[in-house]
């Protein structure tokens, strides 16, 4: 709230120079759109762009920021309320407001709503993932509803698939993910590799060819009990960290933004391990290489 106070200040000083203000992934809360929107109701404020996405808002932050539209209807442009909760009746509020013959908003995104964007920070974002039999390798076995990997000594029964790894221990998720996207997966065993891929990666061959992170096509982060290591394209960089009794990862993947991040998690922190920067063109599917005497659940 105190930076929020800061914004106020800016937005209501004359003249005020601002005019795009993006606080995405902030947790403002209702509380915090209220004070932002004493600024945004200031004749003085000529802000044309306000991305708020993902930053807790409801129904009651909805109606502090249509007060200030019609307070000081001509400027704003654009507001981005996407990954918010504000409900049927914020939607209505905001959509009112859009018909207000002084209102000068062009552009409203209330997409990805829902009370599970209530959570703080980038659980806000989780999404359910299953893997895929059809993709996975004949040394690993799946149970517990496909969410859980295990690698075997002895080879599984599974049919021929032109999806399914023949050469690597790993397999894939169904789901290919676009826009914000937040997982956790928790290992155990002599040690895991977690990332994401193109569908396009080869099933059979050379390791550079098919596994995670050897190859343009895919990133991902190996996981053992002393360290970590961030691979992309063969490249890679060894993440040293103190040794904990946590093996859960979590994975923020900000599609649009081109970022790919992991997390040591825990019930109540999240601690930064690494971030991937690309343009993805394309839907990308999680995927998990399994070590000897290891597992992973989703």
């Amino acid at each position: 709230e105190e930076g929020c106070a800061s914004l106020v200040s800016a937005l209501k000083s004359n003249p005020s120079h601002l005019r795009e203000l993006d606080l995405s992934n902030n947790d403002l809360k209702d509380s915090g759109v209220k004070l932002l929107s004493a600024g945004l109701g200031n004749p003085h404020c000529k802000l044309e762009t306000l991305r708020l996405s993902g930053c807790l808002v409801t129904e009651e932050g909805c109606a502090s920021l249509v007060s200030a539209l019609r307070s000081n209807p001509s400027h704003l442009r654009e507001l981005d309320l996407s990954y918010n909760h504000p409900g049927d009746s914020g939607v209505r509020l905001l959509s009112a407001g859009l018909e207000d013959p002084h209102c000068r908003l062009e552009k409203l995104n209330v997409k990805h709503g829902g009370e599970n964007t209530m959570k703080p920070g980038l659980r806000k974002y989780v999404c359910d993932l299953t893997l895929d039999p059809n993709t996975v390798n004949r040394l690993l076995s799946l149970s517990e509803e496909n969410r859980k990997v295990t690698c075997r000594r002895e080879k599984q029964p599974y049919p021929d698939h032109p999806e399914r790894f023949e050469d690597c221990r790993q397999v894939l998720c169904r789901e290919g993910l676009t826009g914000r996207c937040y997982w956790e997966a928790e290992w155990s065993g002599r040690g895991v590799v977690i990332g994401v891929t193109h569908k396009g990666i080869n099933r059979r061959g050379e390791v550079k060819d098919c596994c995670l992170g050897y190859n343009d096509k895919s990133w991902s982060l190996t996981c053992s009990d002393n360290s970590y290591r961030a691979r992309h394209n063969n490249n890679y960089t060894t993440i040293d960290v103190l040794p904990s009794s946590s093996h859960r990862v979590g994975v923020y993947l900000d599609w649009p933004a081109g970022t790919l991040s992991f997390y040591r998690a825990s019930s109540d922190t999240l601690t930064h391990l690494y971030t991937f920067t690309s343009t993805f063109t394309e839907p990308l599917y999680p995927g998990i290489w399994v070590d000897y005497n290891s597992s992973v659940s989703l």
